[in-house]
């Protein structure tokens, strides 16, 4: 790699800005493009959107020598410390706003690493809650199930940011309980394709969807829509806070067969009977029930 001096003029990056994003003003400010700034910076041009997933430990002390930054402030600004496999939670453009850190008046304007998390409900810089990017004054459904989304919101936050978990993988029942689940009604029935697990732990959800005429994401792409995240992030909580035995009972409920990994780390004998498997479910509803009423 041919030698190059750091750049000359270096713009301060804005609290909790995505890399990607640093480096789209930097283009800006020297009126070049964004694959030149990292043409110049590390040898070669890649994707923006590798750059805020997958640079090397060299890349990302090169780039710390370019924009005369700490490697560790560089590192800050990306997911590279989040595992491959959970990538999926991050979304390729933004699916949230906070109105309290978003930057008026500014061109190009900065892009938050918040912004992609699709796992939150609260911005993690301020504390205030999430919006819809473009419709700010649009109201949840489901915005009484927040006090418990905040628990399910930390659970995540600590497997995806830091790889700390409790019994089980919280990303994972994330994803299970975007699965289909199974009904009793015809195939054919109205909304017999948007029944998720999710409903059985949040049971008004099918409602919900069906009055705003919205599917729910898949367990493949699980990006759940802002205005629905509350409901989600309490079923993650409730499901975690339930344990092993409930997992139990939400995997027989599946439509097909289940390819997700839990992880589980503590897993005591389950099925011992209907009396225990009954009390969960009873634990699961009772706590879901009484979140709602805060």
């Amino acid at each position: 790699m041919i030698a190059r001096a750091p750049l000359p003029v270096v713009l301060p990056p804005y609290r909790d800005e995505l890399l990607s994003s640093w480096i789209i003003r930097h283009a800006a400010f020297y009126a070049i493009s964004p694959k030149d700034v990292l043409r110049h910076c590390l040898g070669e041009a890649m994707s923006l959107r590798t750059v805020d997933l997958r640079l090397r430990e060299d890349q990302l002390t090169r780039l710390g020598y370019m924009f005369a930054t700490e490697v560790a402030y560089i590192r800050r600004m990306t997911f590279v410390n989040v595992a491959p496999h959970l990538h999926r939670f991050i979304s390729p453009v933004p699916v949230h706003a906070c109105t309290r850190c978003s930057v008026a008046h500014t061109e190009p304007r900065p892009v938050f690493r918040g912004e992609f998390t699709a796992w939150r409900v609260t911005c993690k810089a301020c504390g205030d809650f999430l919006v819809h990017p473009t419709a700010s004054n649009s109201r949840s459904p489901v915005s009484r199930y927040i006090p418990l989304a905040l628990h399910g919101e930390h659970l995540i936050d600590e497997e995806v940011e830091r790889g700390v978990r409790t019994w089980a993988s919280p990303t994972a029942i994330a994803r299970l309980l975007l699965m289909r689940r199974l009904t009793f009604c015809a195939p054919g029935a109205a909304g017999h394709w948007r029944a998720r697990m999710l409903s059985s732990v949040i049971p008004d959800l099918d409602d919900v969807c069906c009055g705003c005429d919205l599917a729910l994401p898949s367990p493949a792409y699980p990006i759940m829509p802002i205005h629905l995240r509350s409901a989600w992030l309490a079923g993650v909580a409730t499901v975690e806070q339930a344990g092993p035995a409930m997992l139990d009972i939400l995997r027989s409920q599946m439509l097909n067969n289940n390819p997700i990994d839990f992880g589980e780390t503590s897993r005591k004998p389950v099925f011992n009977g209907v009396t225990n498997l009954t009390r969960q479910w009873q634990i699961m509803r009772e706590s879901a029930s009484s979140d709602s009423r805060v």
